[in-house]
């Protein structure tokens, strides 16, 4: 293969995969939602109910990864307005792999589904040749009410964008737990390294609660969880999926401050940085104020920090109220840049 083709680690480009799902033939009437850029769970019509299915591996993580692979699925089958129920986790081992590290997954999966109501119906674990650390990919259902479910591309010129909590959840999380002692030794407390780590449980990186909320308390147009290359791809895939153009206010986004110690440290962009934990919502602009209310009364933090513009307009951000520029783009994942080049 020629090097100009060679890809890194990390999804994609979104023209790539714009153009394989291109070759897709076109789906049955009852595949509600398909495969498309920014939508990340199936919605199928099962009648008076939607199965909703969802497909995510766990690459990055060595430390929990079994609690991430349950949250990371079932934050978007939740992101749909569903509910998730089952799961089925495909476990790839490394050769010489101890028995204690295959008993920590399996009981970081148990604990995992059992938190958040998920039943562990099944899946497949092998060693496998090649492998440095362990990977798992996971397949959520989940079920929803018929035609109760929200797309990512549903969002709307006019509406308002929401960030719950923060970012980067699991970025500063991942990076806490994978590279602490590098940061240590550039200069950041020990206690910022504890407390990054936590993040995993508390802020957490599920948006069950975030999501749920939002829907019961306002005219919720999309939701996205931002995942693999932070925020800033998030924000785009939204843009992708509905085909509006978006402006972002910069200084509005938190970025919690754990997150930014680390990231000024280890020469990482927050915007980048894998970010479950985070929701984004979209909104008729006379939800906002009720949603925001509903998210912080239940101990959610949540920021406009944005709007949806027109279909046609770009996607931008504005810094200090006045300078507008584009959305910052990645071709990978932050994290994904920091693994490599370990």
């Amino acid at each position: 293969m020629p090097e100009s083709t060679r890809l890194p680690a990390g999804k994609l480009p979104p023209e790539l995969l714009a153009k394989l799902l291109g070759r897709l033939p076109k789906h049955g009437k009852r595949l509600l939602t398909g495969p498309g850029i920014g939508e990340d769970a199936a919605v199928l019509s099962f009648g008076a109910t939607s199965l909703v299915a969802k497909a995510d591996p766990v690459t990055f993580a060595t430390d929990l990864i079994g609690w991430y692979a349950v949250n990371v699925n079932a934050n978007d089958i939740a992101s749909t307005g569903a509910t998730p129920k089952w799961f089925m986790p495909t476990v790839l081992l490394p050769e010489g792999v101890s028995t204690e590290t295959v008993e920590a997954i399996f009981t970081q999966l148990q604990e995992a589904t059992t938190a958040i109501g998920v039943e562990l119906i099944g899946g497949h674990t092998e060693i496998t040749v090649g492998l440095p650390r362990p990977i798992i990919s996971g397949a959520m259902l989940g079920e929803a009410p018929a035609s109760g479910t929200i797309s990512t591309g549903g969002a709307r010129p006019g509406d308002d964008i929401i960030l719950t909590k923060g970012i980067a959840v699991e970025g500063a999380s991942l990076l806490a737990r994978e590279f602490g002692q590098r940061a240590i030794e550039r200069g950041v407390a020990a206690t910022d390294i504890k407390a990054a780590a936590g993040f995993l449980f508390n802020p957490g990186i599920s948006v069950l609660k975030d999501a749920r909320l939002a829907v019961s308390a306002g005219i919720v147009t999309a939701m996205h969880d931002p995942t693999e290359g932070g925020l800033a791809s998030a924000l785009a895939e939204v843009t992708a999926a509905s085909g509006n153009g978006m402006t972002v206010d910069y200084d509005a986004v938190p970025i919690l401050p754990e997150c930014k110690t680390l990231c000024n440290a280890l020469g990482v962009d927050p915007w980048g940085l894998i970010a479950s934990g985070a929701l984004l919502i979209t909104c008729a602009p006379g939800s906002s104020a009720a949603i925001l209310a509903e998210l912080n009364a239940n101990e959610i933090s949540a920021n406009i920090i944005g709007r949806m513009t027109a279909p046609g307009e770009p996607a931008v951000i504005i810094r200090n109220g006045h300078t507008t520029e584009p959305l910052p783009v990645f071709a990978r994942d932050e994290i994904a840049r920091i693994f490599e080049t370990t």
